[in-house]
This record gives structure tokens, sequence and C-alpha cells, in this order.
């Protein structure tokens, strides 16, 4: 059986910036680059036309900045992942963006294999996030208010191996459940801390002690 591709929109207002992510992405056979994008209105848009797996943001941009591109597209598309890809290291920026609905952070400053290992790791909802930053992202969050709620057995489990970068695959495997079961207990769980994404359950799971 032969995997599909990982459709791809790039989004940054500037061209040299998304022809050097197409240089590094056109061998790949894991990504397929289905569009562009120069600033957050077209990037709603080609996200609705093109229906990509995958959109890959800049924060920066005119008309709509890629945070509020990125609180559209996750209102409109849900199923639609977006990873910010910025030369921002501000700690506000990471909240900012995770809490507009992203599934992860890059820095452009990455050299080739560290960002296609992110791009591949999100792609598949895993976490490639230090424990330092997750700790410090959840800092923010507590900060904010988020609420706590006591999560079961089964579902700490879950959360456990989430926060160790298994995929629902993974997780499946290890404790015996379907893939369906998995996405069950994830949804709970997102649901009862209110948080939006893996990023954040992991970021929980290393404030309150779970890993």
């Amino acid at each position: 059986m032969t995997t599909q591709p990982i459709r791809l929109l790039i989004v940054d207002d500037h061209h040299l910036a998304r022809e050097g992510v197409k240089e590094i992405l056109e061998d790949q056979t894991e990504f397929e680059i289905v569009g562009e994008a120069s600033n957050g209105i077209q990037a709603v848009e080609k996200t609705k036309a093109l229906m990509p797996d995958l959109v890959l943001m800049d924060i920066s941009m005119p008309k709509m900045n890629g945070f509020e591109a990125t609180k559209e597209i996750k209102k409109q598309f849900p199923n639609v992942k977006v990873v910010i890809m910025t030369v921002s290291y501000d700690i506000t920026d990471w909240f900012e963006a995770l809490k507009r609905g992203a599934q992860g952070y890059l820095l452009k400053n990455l050299n080739t294999e560290d960002m296609l290992n992110g791009l591949k790791a999100y792609a598949m909802d895993e976490i490639p996030m230090s424990k330092e930053m997750a700790f410090r992202i959840w800092k923010e969050f507590k900060k904010d208010g988020q609420a706590e709620q006591s999560l079961s057995l089964r579902e700490q489990e879950v959360l456990q191996l989430v926060a160790k970068g298994h995929s629902n695959k993974d997780i499946s495997k290890v404790l015996t459940i379907s893939e369906n079961t998995v996405k069950t207990h994830m949804k709970n769980i997102l649901g009862k801390l209110h948080l939006e994404n893996r990023v954040q359950l992991a970021s929980y799971a290393y404030d309150n002690g779970i890993v």
C-alpha cells in the first residue's frame, strides 16, 4: 500500500522564503506542495479551495497575520493542521500560536533535517518539542486560567504516551486498544482539560508530573 504524500500549503509574504521552503521539500516524496499564499486572507481562501493536510504559516504578514489566519482556518477546517514557522523565539508567540489552534511551531533557522523531521512529526500528530519548552508553554496556559479536571486511569495512560510523542497508532498498540478508542480518549481528555491539541496536553503532563 502506497502512503499518500502530505499535502502542504506554504504561507509567507516573502517570495524568497516560500521558494526556500519549496527547494527543501521538492525532493521529499513525503510532501506535496499544493499551493502558496502571501497573506492570511489568501491562506484561508486557498485552504478552502485546496484542503491541504498541513498549512505552514508565517506570523507577520499584511492584511491578516498568521495568528488570525490560523484561528480562522481552524474554525472553518478543524482537521487541517497548521504549523507556525517564524524567526521569533518569543514564548508569547508560541503561546499565542497554540491558543489559536496551531499544532506546532518551527523556527526558520532550523537545519533542513530538523525542519523535515518536525513537519513529519506534526503531520503524524507527534510532538517534536523539548520538555523545557513544553513546561514553559504550560506555565503560560496556567496564567491564562486553564481549568483542570481529574482524568481516569486510562486517560492518564493515554496522556503519558502523548507526552512522550507517541502517535495514536503507537498508543493503540501499547495499550492494546483500537485507534478509534484512542481518539475517543483524546477527545475526552481535551474536553476535560479545556485544551485544544497534543502539544498542550504534553505541556500539562510535564507540569503535573504525569511523565
